[in-house]
């Protein structure tokens, strides 16, 4: 929860190859007080069924920048397992998962929410400032 003197974040993960939530994905979060100072591991959570974070630390007072670290490769490897079970094999000879994790960092100031969605699939995401 945001407070005068803090901000508050939270997010959720869009599976949009699939077209619902991606459950079980862990997510850490981080916050440094400005450009160049050290980033402060804070915790962390993994989405529940909805696709959602319920229980993202708090930020500390004078939190600048939070980055959220989404580890998505085991997801994304579990999806991709699923989808091959009654297809042909996959003759690609690149990587089993294009994007192992997704890190996105943005600025805050005190007293504002940031929710911040990740919509995923397996070649590519977005993130965007949500409500």
């Amino acid at each position: 929860m945001s407070t005068r003197t803090t901000a508050s974040v939270s997010t959720h993960i869009l599976d949009t190859s699939a077209g619902r939530p991606a459950a079980g994905v862990a997510v850490r979060l981080a916050a440094r007080t400005g450009h160049g100072a050290d980033w402060q591991a804070l915790g962390g959570s993994v989405t529940d069924a909805d696709g959602r974070c319920k229980d993202l630390p708090d930020l500390p007072e004078g939190t600048a920048h939070v980055r959220l670290d989404f580890a998505v490769e085991p997801y994304l490897t579990h999806q991709q397992a699923d989808a091959q079970q009654d297809a042909p094999a996959n003759r690609d000879s690149g990587p089993a998962v294009f994007f192992p994790e997704v890190a996105v960092t943005f600025a805050v100031v005190p007293g504002e929410h940031y929710h911040v969605p990740l919509l995923l699939n397996p070649f590519g995401y977005s993130v965007y400032r949500g409500s």
